[in-house]
């Protein structure tokens, strides 16, 4: 989705050259949310400031909600049917394979950088052992910090900033959850609830996963890992990010009005942070804390990611054909193959194959 981004954006449109649009692809992989709805974002904020942010955010986000409403529509109608249920019984392997493969994008570039895998090592390790998953990104933080060299150049001589918007964005999400509170306390609870998964998402929207894996199922209790799988496959049918699984759980909870809740609570602090990034661009790439950080977090998500998908593996009734299923699923999709392709064939599978 960057690649087609930058070609509509720089080639085709000419809005941005393709120095600036590099760096706005360097700041939305640094800063939390999904890399190509950061993208999108930025090019939107460049071209006219927070309004055309906000319409490019719209735009890119709002086709997906649609389709991920009605699919969260159709899985309520029908997932008692046993067609749907061998369905998602086949798409629950997908989303294994999916996630493996999401685990080994993050952890293949730093197999071989030893203080990488030691944080990445170090998440898994507390994350098994219960620790809260924002503590152990806060820790990884201040690690990243102690363990890696990088000297940033420091800020652009005369570089403005607008002080003013920087502080008044985070009162907007204050303010919705404030009105949420007042109005009904079980909308303030998602909410709250998924904008600190996407504050914490560092490293795209994959990253999103183990956090809402950990607020929805293992703390809260909202739904079963096979219902929050079953959510994931449905995200992956979507041209959106994986973070559209946000939507299938307001949904699956409160209906209409908690999916909208919910798909606006998990887009907002990503929207707010790459606004004030994109303000901040000039003196942020190159500070030493940016560059630090950033290895830091994205490592830290490999072992997050890990356990995730041990805990995935173990929403699945395994037999031989699943198994079989699942590593043909992997292999594609490490190929790269579409991935819309890979759930067509699951489903299709699904319905010819019995589990």
């Amino acid at each position: 989705m960057v690649a087609y981004i930058r070609q509509k954006v720089v080639e085709e449109k000419r809005w941005l050259d393709k120095g600036v649009f590099n760096e706005g692809v360097a700041i939305a992989q640094a800063v939390p949310g999904a890399t190509a709805m950061q993208v999108a974002t930025y090019v939107g904020l460049r071209l006219r400031g927070i309004v055309g942010g906000l319409a490019s955010f719209l735009g890119f986000s709002l086709p997906a909600f649609a389709l991920m409403l009605f699919l969260s529509w159709l899985y309520q109608v029908n997932h008692s049917l046993p067609q749907v249920h061998h369905i998602f019984a086949g798409l629950r392997v997908a989303v294994v394979a999916i996630v493996g493969r999401a685990f080994l994008d993050f952890f293949l570039p730093i197999a071989k950088r030893v203080k990488e895998v030691l944080i990445a090592f170090m998440s898994f390790l507390l994350f098994y052992l219960g620790v809260n998953p924002f503590l152990i990104i806060f820790a990884c933080f201040v690690l990243s910090y102690i363990l890696f060299e990088e000297k940033g150049l420091g800020a652009e001589k005369d570089t403005r900033v607008n002080y003013k918007k920087i502080l008044a964005l985070p009162l907007f999400p204050l303010v919705f959850l404030a009105v949420l509170y007042v109005l009904h306390r079980e909308y303030f609870y998602l909410s709250l609830v998924m904008m600190k998964v996407d504050a914490f998402a560092f490293g795209g929207g994959y990253a999103c996963l183990p956090l809402m894996l950990h607020q929805v199922v293992e703390k809260l209790h909202w739904m079963s890992r096979q219902v929050f799988m079953d959510g994931i496959a449905l995200g992956q049918i979507t041209p959106g990010p994986i973070v559209i699984t946000a939507t299938f759980v307001g949904f699956y909870l409160y209906g209409l009005i908690g999916a909208i809740v919910s798909t606006v609570s998990i887009f907002t602090p990503s929207f707010i942070i790459i606004s004030v990034a994109t303000e901040l661009q000039q003196k942020i790439r190159h500070s030493t804390w940016f560059l630090r950080a950033k290895r830091g977090l994205i490592a830290s998500f490999s072992g997050l990611l890990l356990f995730a998908e041990l805990k995935f593996i173990g929403g699945v009734e395994w037999n031989v054909i699943k198994l079989f299923l699942g590593i043909a699923l992997l292999t594609a999709l490490l190929k790269r193959i579409n991935i819309l392709w890979v759930v067509v064939f699951t489903v299709i599978f699904s319905l010819l194959v019995p589990f």
